[in-house]
């Protein structure tokens, strides 16, 4: 055994682990247990309900710091004990190792070497996709998971499902995770971006056995079907409340409102047809009947039609308080056209109540998805019409 010193210190002075998570792995886990002890004895092994020989190998190396339970509950579970048990004894790092032989300890050194820098993130190992014997549904996973990540946090990822990874524990100790078994891995990532923690990718290699030789414990079916579940749970919050709140305290003063525009409007970057489209669309969504969910679903839709984000939530705010008694009187009054006899008269005031739409909420409803598909139209045509003349007067300078 090699006697890394340089790296024992490194983990030292990091105050970091090597956390092992293992189920039914006793064909690999030795091995992998001895080359990760090679470079430090600051490892926690927790062993989730192992029925093989795993326990009988543990035993062998007193050294280790073990975590283990009779039944299996699933890596994520398995994986948020051993965080608790790092914390608890006081670390402030952990590196997360397969024990299926799928990693390398001899990546170690690049992952104390990413932390010098970047503590405050997560470093995902990132793993060649395109190694001999990768499994199809792998890849096609991976794509999938790094997809749904893009759109969930905004960040366009490497590889989301590698389990090779370092945690800064002492930025996660408030969280709370859900996840018990493979989309625990998803759930970590997005909610630490959620809550401000960086994430980063570093190279690392891979190993895949053979399909005859390849042991799994990830049931397509069922862990497949979980993860779609957290995916749709996490999308749902992202859009109804993280990027409305990340975009509110983006604009919470008007010198960061007058910037954003500024970076968004009048950049070269998009054309004018898309900007106006996006100021066209934030008007509309601003009007819709949709009280409470307005900017939430413009956040949605800007996402699938690929447009700018910021500018439709500047513009959907056209519905803030001192509006909204205009707005109201004009999809009455645009609401009569289509009530004919049954139409009624509403005079415009500040004292426009709730109780007085919900009496006439049909009329309301037909006036304001009138007022609103009018009001983008007109947003979008102001919009491109002064960007486009712009562009022109600065060409003939």
């Amino acid at each position: 055994m090699t006697d890394h010193t340089t790296y024992r210190q490194a983990f030292a002075t990091l105050n970091a682990c090597v956390l092992m998570p293992t189920y039914n792995n006793a064909g690999t886990l030795e091995d992998v247990l001895r080359s990760v002890l090679e470079y430090t004895d600051r490892v926690i092994v927790v062993n989730d309900g192992s029925t093989d020989g795993t326990a009988e190998i543990l035993s062998r190396y007193p050294q280790v710091q073990l975590v283990s339970y009779a039944r299996n509950i699933g890596k994520g579970m398995a994986l948020r004990k051993g965080f608790a048990a790092a914390i608890e004894r006081g670390y402030d790092f952990a590196i997360t190792i397969d024990s299926d032989g799928q990693h390398f300890a001899t990546d170690l050194p690049a992952f104390l070497e990413k932390l010098q820098t970047e503590r405050n993130s997560i470093i995902v190992g990132a793993r060649n996709l395109h190694k001999e014997n990768m499994p199809e549904q792998n890849t096609f996973a991976n794509k999938f998971s790094n997809f749904w990540f893009y759109v969930e946090t905004g960040i366009r990822a490497a590889d989301t499902q590698s389990g090779y990874r370092a945690y800064p524990l002492h930025l996660m100790k408030e969280i709370t995770f859900f996840g018990t078994k493979y989309e625990f891995e998803v759930e970590v990532l997005v909610r630490c971006v959620w809550k401000g923690i960086g994430i980063t990718w570093i190279p690392v290699n891979v190993y895949y056995p053979p399909p005859g030789e390849r042991i799994s414990h990830f049931r397509p079916g069922p862990d497949f079907s979980r993860i779609s579940v957290l995916n749709t749970i996490l999308v749902l919050a992202a859009f109804l409340y993280i990027k409305p709140r990340d975009l509110i305290l983006k604009m919470s003063h008007i010198k960061n409102v007058k910037e954003m525009l500024r970076k968004n409007l009048f950049n070269k970057d998009e054309p004018a047809l898309k900007k106006a489209a996006s100021i066209g669309f934030g008007v509309f969504m601003g009007i819709i009947p949709l009280w409470g969910f307005q900017m939430a679903v413009a956040l949605l839709f800007a996402a699938i039609f690929r447009l700018n984000k910021a500018l439709t939530l500047i513009a959907s705010n056209i519905s803030i308080p001192p509006m909204i008694p205009l707005i109201i009187f004009l999809s009455f009054m645009m609401g009569r056209v289509w009530m004919g006899t049954n139409a009624v008269y509403m005079i415009f005031s500040r004292n426009i109540t709730v109780q007085a739409i919900k009496l006439n909420l049909e009329q309301y409803i037909y006036g304001s998805i009138s007022l609103a598909i009018v009001a983008g139209l007109l947003a979008f045509g102001i919009t491109w019409s002064i960007l486009h003349f712009s562009a022109q007067m600065k060409s003939k300078n």
